[in-house]
């Protein structure tokens, strides 16, 4: 058992804070790093000390180990918390930190490594008999071979880069012609962006569900899950919207994932936070997908239905502590729905979007909760993730969930950036939503930019009439003028919040 003292959390913005303000409950001290273009940022001023590391570009700040690992020697520091993307699930950077003294609060590096790749993943799967979409079960590179396979296995099918993230390396192969081609560009694009041109097969279902579930370990080989998370709501293979529980599994099935997340867990002596990742077709037949080996950006939904602290979790494991938390003391209470509040432009192909944060009001009010690293005035600088916040509601059901979600976004006041607000707006309002009978390609299947518009245009009406109204009251106005103002598409648009002054 080694107590943690001082914390160096290892990124920035909202998860930089999320672990501080857990740590801060804690009693332990935190050391934030920052490049110059975060200079003012909040997690910079809450942390207890604070060192710039470099340059705004994160190969020159937020991504040098070394560094990362120097600063924690001058500290004084006992562990690194990563955070999620950057190097939570860098296998180097965890056995580096381990090999300084330091603790690494996330899993072993052998861990990371075998979840890390694809194919290696599978492997693991496999031998606790855990559902696995049809395809090769190791790289491939020879085109005959890879076509003949596609063809036993039956069109269409994924060519995936096993080392591969986020859709990066991808590509979804209908007809046999195409295969030769398709398999070339998935193999140079992999190794453009991960290093790695390994490839392999798989069978595409077709109407996929995203379904993870959360799983928590110990250094004493206990292993529980904190039920699903449903991610089906995404635009380019990137989630948007997340919620928990999912709107359409049966306890039954909620069991058999959960068990067979834990399995995946259990095959590679997991401990810390982790999350395994299951396809779902329409039959509700559930297929092994990959683990993520760190937090996840949606990890709020489940800590709002489970009343769990991950942070907290993470850092207790970390410390050697044994899981107070058996799998028999977690229910579902309520449900909780998330969206990611990103400085994209939906209506632009989900282009990111910088720019001044000229306004910028939180929504507030019982089961609301946003997590975020900005405050009015900032920029949004153009050399990380777009996410600018996350928002997260929770209520005793999933209809009511629904409504206070969207009560929050309509508080919710930005300006200076065109957010992904306007499209979660329509998410939720949507039939499919509501029902529950949505997949992964519900942006295919019925987002266009001008739904946006349309969406907004009885109130943006609403509120041209009452502004009208007040103008021919003063003798400044006529309908006419009003009746010209361009619809925006913003949920939080200028013309809805001077409405409301």
């Amino acid at each position: 058992m080694r107590k943690i003292h001082k914390i160096l959390v290892a990124n920035r913005g909202e998860i930089a804070l999320r672990v501080m303000r857990t740590a801060r409950e804690m009693g332990i001290q935190t050391v934030a790093v920052y490049s110059e273009a975060d200079r003012n940022a909040p997690h910079v001023r809450f942390a207890d000390e604070a060192v710039c590391i470099g340059p705004p570009p994160s190969a020159q700040s937020y991504l040098l180990m070394d560094k990362l690992i120097e600063i924690s020697l001058q500290m004084g520091v006992d562990a690194i918390h990563p955070g999620y993307g950057f190097l939570s699930e860098n296998a180097v950077f965890s056995r580096k930190v381990s090999e300084a003294g330091l603790i690494f609060i996330g899993p072993s590096p052998e861990s990371i490594e075998m979840m890390g790749s694809k194919l290696s993943a599978k492997l693991a799967a496999k031998r606790y008999n855990i559902p696995l979409v049809p395809g090769t079960e190791e790289a491939i590179s020879d085109i005959a071979a890879a076509k003949q396979r596609a063809a036993e296995i039956g069109y269409p099918v994924l060519i995936k880069a096993s080392a591969g993230g986020g859709g990066k390396g991808m590509r979804l192969v209908h007809h046999e012609e195409e295969f030769e081609e398709q398999m070339h560009r998935a193999i140079s694009e992999a190794q453009a962006a991960f290093g790695d041109g390994a490839v392999f097969i798989e069978k595409f279902v077709t109407a996929p569900r995203h379904i993870e579930i959360q799983v928590l370990g110990d250094k004493h080989g206990n292993i529980i899950h904190l039920f699903e998370r449903e991610c089906s709501i995404q635009r380019r293979h990137q989630k948007v919207i997340e919620e928990a529980p999912s709107a359409v599994l049966t306890p039954e099935i909620r069991a058999a994932m959960g068990k067979c997340a834990v399995d995946v867990a259990r095959a590679c002596n997991y401990y810390g936070a982790g999350t395994v990742e299951f396809i779902v077709n329409d039959k509700l037949e559930f297929y092994f997908l990959e683990m993520n080996t760190r937090l996840q950006v949606e990890h709020p939904v489940t800590e709002m239905i489970t009343g769990v602290d991950l942070v907290r979790q993470q850092i207790l494991v970390a410390e050697g502590h044994a899981l107070a938390i058996r799998q028999e003391d977690l229910q579902i209470k309520g449900h909780a729905i998330e969206v990611r509040v990103c400085a994209e432009d939906p209506a632009n192909n989900f282009l990111p979007d910088i720019g001044k944060l000229h306004t910028y009001v939180r929504p507030q009010g019982p089961g609301i909760r946003v997590d975020d690293g900005f405050e009015q005035g900032m920029d949004i600088p153009i050399y990380y993730d777009p996410m600018i916040a996350k928002l997260i509601v929770h209520a005793e059901d999933r209809n009511k969930a629904i409504a206070k979600m969207l009560r929050a976004i309509e508080e919710y006041q930005i300006t200076g950036i065109q957010t992904t607000l306007g499209f979660c707006t329509y998410v939720l309002n949507h039939e499919a939503f509501i029902s529950g009978q949505f997949d992964t390609k519900f942006v295919e299947k019925y987002f266009t930019p001008e739904v946006l518009q349309s969406t907004n245009r009885p109130e943006e009406e609403r509120v041209a009439a009452a502004l009208a109204a007040f103008l021919l009251a003063q003798g400044t106005g006529t309908p006419a003028v009003i009746a010209t103002a361009p619809p925006t598409t913003a949920a939080t648009s200028a013309w809805k919040r001077r409405a409301r002054m």
